[in-house]
């Protein structure tokens, strides 16, 4: 037994002839009655109290515990009452992340997680508990791929928890809980046709980001982070080292998406597209923190920049320039009187040009990893899952072959049978 019962209604008193006897203590009939009581793994003395008439019940939870002990399997009950903010919080502070990913995941838990399970216990989780947070988020419209983020940080700080020794098992893991559903969207690449017209809708200074959307498949924060000395025009190679993004709204240089460096090759259109940029519109230098609102400050020579020389803001770019040239290309309707903005284009962004890219090698056929290489994705499978249904020339060269050897197997038969019926 890890420990012994302590039944605090009597004491143990020696009698006048030298024998022990038990006799009621000062509190009998009052308060818990019994204490169990053991040591822990670190030394020190735990217990739990348990009214009158549950000795047993005492036993079993010292058993357990004992149980729990010889499996590795042991709890703190501290620990155990540490509450999910609490930790989630401690975790924030601690954990190594890229800093922009932590302050997502900051935001994220602090608007749709710890308001509902933030003041739980950890060792009093359950399943139920996750399942009916999940439909939390689901009445108060938090669905699809958002939620899928949110669920995956909580189980990210449970999992932690879990290493931690603040309760034996992750409660996201048990099969009753299901992960928040995220309807799966075939990519529907533009046409050669939608490309130009979107470009030629573009004041002159922003056309050249479609040129290297559309046929180097940069992301719009790496378009935006280009750099003069990014581009190689020897060797036809585009340099992807950087992008522009925010930082708690604020603008920062940080590496690409993933920290993936990569070098895509770069068509002679784009090239020629890109020298004649630069020429109407020289690269500026602009200076921003590296990373985060606190990082060294770098100076980068940016191939894109506003008319009044500073970098392009992702958000004023969209609504002031990308929505109208969308309207403008039949993309998506035109304001109508007195509407102050345009209808949402949330698959018709600057990411549309990287599906076109795709779409362009896929058609010519070039290989899955390669793609994946040129896109910055660190697994060729996302790359293959996103765009598998845009290999016909694939499936074209499977029947091909397939049909190919049957042919060969079913022609000497039907010349030696003579056509025999069956």
């Amino acid at each position: 037994m890890a420990g012994h019962i302590q039944d605090r209604w009597f004491k143990t008193e020696t009698s006048p002839d030298g024998k022990p006897r038990r006799v009621k203590s000062e509190r009998h009939g009052t308060g818990m009655r019994y204490r169990a009581r053991y040591v822990g793994p670190d030394g020190t003395e735990k217990s739990k109290s348990f009214p009158d008439r549950q000795k047993r019940l005492a036993d079993q939870w010292l058993a357990q515990v004992e149980a729990d002990m010889s499996r590795g399997q042991y709890i703190d009950p501290r620990a155990s009452r540490i509450t999910f903010q609490q930790y989630g919080e401690k975790w924030l502070r601690n954990h190594q992340a890229d800093p922009n990913t932590g302050f997502s995941m900051e935001s994220q838990l602090r608007l749709h997680a710890f308001p509902y399970i933030g003041s739980r216990p950890l060792g009093s989780f359950k399943p139920e508990h996750i399942r009916d947070w999940i439909a939390d988020l689901t009445a108060a419209g938090v669905v699809g791929s958002y939620a899928r983020v949110i669920y995956s940080n909580v189980r990210t700080v449970l999992n932690a928890a879990v290493d931690d020794g603040h309760l034996p098992k992750n409660p996201c893991s048990a099969r009753s809980v299901k992960a928040p559903a995220v309807e799966t969207k075939r990519v529907a690449p533009w046409t050669a046709d939608r490309v130009f017209a979107v470009r030629a809708a573009l004041p002159d200074r922003y056309q050249a980001m479609v040129d290297i959307g559309a046929g180097c498949g940069l992301r719009q924060g790496e378009i935006l982070g280009l750099t003069a000395d990014s581009i190689d025009f020897t060797t036809n190679t585009v340099h992807v080292v950087q992008q522009l993004k925010l930082s708690r709204s604020k603008p920062v240089f940080a590496p690409p998406k993933g920290g993936k460096l990569r070098d895509v090759p770069l068509p002679e259109p784009v090239a020629d597209a890109l020298r004649a940029h630069l020429t109407k519109f020289p690269p500026a230098d602009i200076t921003l923190p590296w990373m985060t609102q606190r990082g060294q400050h770098v100076t980068k020579r940016l191939i894109f920049t506003a008319p009044l020389g500073n970098h392009v803001w992702r958000s004023m770019f969209n609504t002031d320039q990308w929505k109208p040239a969308l309207a403008a290309a039949g993309v998506i309707p035109e304001r109508e009187k007195g509407q102050q903005s345009y209808a949402s284009a949330r698959e018709h962004g600057m990411h549309a040009l990287r599906h076109f890219y795709a779409s362009v090698l896929l058609d010519a056929g070039e290989n899955i990893k390669a793609l994946a290489e040129y896109l910055g994705h660190s697994d060729p499978g996302l790359t293959l899952r996103v765009y598998a249904h845009l290999m016909p020339s694939s499936r074209e060269r499977t029947r091909k072959a397939v049909a190919d050897v049957f042919e060969g197997a079913y022609a000497p038969r039907h010349r030696g049978t003579g056509g025999r019926d069956g």
